[in-house]
């Protein structure tokens, strides 16, 4: 994981370059980088027994937003 957070940071300081078109890619793949580690945590805290409410509650969306986006299909 800290891996993961290191590329993170590095994509963080990058969405500040001069360069916009190189800001704006560092920001596109900062986003897809924390919604796959989201949908990790997500799988984790279920099989760890997690209700879908507290899972929303944490992630400061309702319960049926985050059912729909990570329950299964």
């Amino acid at each position: 994981m800290t891996r993961e957070v290191d590329d993170m940071l590095e994509l963080a300081r990058a969405t500040g370059d001069d360069d916009p078109r190189a800001a704006l890619a560092a920001a596109r793949e900062l986003r897809r980088t924390a919604d796959r580690t989201e949908a990790a945590v997500v799988r984790r805290a279920r099989l760890q027994g997690l209700a879908w409410a507290e899972i929303a509650e944490q992630l400061g969306v309702s319960r049926q937003a985050v059912h729909q986006k990570y329950g299964r299909r």
